[in-house]
C-alpha cells in the first residue's frame, strides 16, 4: 500500500456536468478519496457500479431516464456492496423515505458544507447511516408518533421472518432486498407499534393479532 490507508473510491452520479466536476475536484484534493468514475443517469450508474465496484456512490435523485430512486432499488436487487449516499436539493418526505427504504445509507443536501460532505462519505464507507440534520429531524418525528398507521405487507413479511428467528441479513436475502432496507422496515415497525426492539415488536404484533402462531412459514 502506498499510504497509511487505502483511499475510499467514489462514483459520482448527477445529470449536471458542473455538479459532477465540482464534486470530483473537491474529492480529488483529498488523498483519502479517489473518484473512480462519473455517471449522468441511473442506468449508467448501475452499469459503472458493477464494473468499478466503488465503496460509495454519491447519487442525485432527479435525473432523466432512470432516476436515483430506481437506480438505488436496482443496485440493491443486484446485491451491490457500494454504500449509496443520496446528495440532493430536496428534503421532503416523499423523497427521503423512499430513498432510505430502497437501501440508501444516507441522505445529504447539496448545500452541505465541504467538511460535512467529506465526513459523511467516510461514515457511509464504514456502513454508518448518514442524515443531514433537517432530514434526521423529519425522520425522527415520523417514528416518534407511536401506533400510527397499519403495517404494510412488506413490513409484515419482515416481521414474520424476524418472529421465525431470521437475522436482518437472512431476512434481506429471503425478500431480495438490502439489509439496510430491512433495518428501515424495522424502524417503521417499531414506530408504528410503539416499541423499541425486535422482541417487543414481535410480542406486540402477536398481541394485536398481526402475527398468528405458525404464520411465519414454520408450521
Amino acid at each position: 500500500m502506498s499510504g497509511p490507508e487505502t483511499p475510499i473510491t467514489l462514483l459520482i452520479v448527477d445529470d449536471h456536468p458542473v455538479v459532477r466536476d465540482g464534486l470530483a475536484s473537491m474529492f480529488a484534493r483529498d488523498p483519502g478519496f479517489a473518484v473512480a468514475g462519473e455517471a449522468a443517469d441511473g442506468a449508467e450508474a448501475v452499469r459503472l457500479a458493477g464494473e468499478l465496484r466503488p465503496d460509495v456512490i454519491l447519487m442525485d435523485l432527479r435525473m432523466p431516464g432512470m432516476d436515483g430512486l430506481a437506480a438505488i432499488t436496482e443496485l440493491a436487487r443486484r446485491g451491490s456492496t457500494a454504500r449509496v449516499l443520496v446528495l440532493t436539493t430536496y428534503d421532503t418526505d416523499s423523497h427521503v423515505l423512499p430513498a432510505i427504504e430502497a437501501g440508501a445509507t444516507g441522505y445529504l443536501l447539496k448545500d452541505a458544507p465541504r467538511d460535512e460532505l467529506l465526513r459523511a462519505v467516510r461514515s457511509a464507507a464504514k456502513g454508518d447511516a448518514v442524515l443531514s440534520p433537517p432530514v434526521a429531524a423529519r425522520l425522527m418525528s415520523r417514528f416518534r408518533a407511536p401506533g400510527t398507521g397499519p403495517l404494510s405487507r412488506r413490513e409484515l413479511e419482515v416481521l414474520e421472518l424476524v418472529a421465525a428467528g431470521s437475522t436482518n441479513r437472512e431476512a434481506a436475502a429471503k425478500l431480495f432486498i438490502s439489509e439496510a432496507t430491512v433495518k428501515s422496515h424495522l424502524l417503521n415497525i417499531y414506530g408504528k407499534l410503539g416499541v423499541g426492539d425486535r422482541a417487543a415488536a414481535v410480542a406486540e404484533a402477536f398481541g394485536r393479532g398481526l402475527l398468528k402462531p405458525g404464520s411465519s412459514g414454520h408450521s
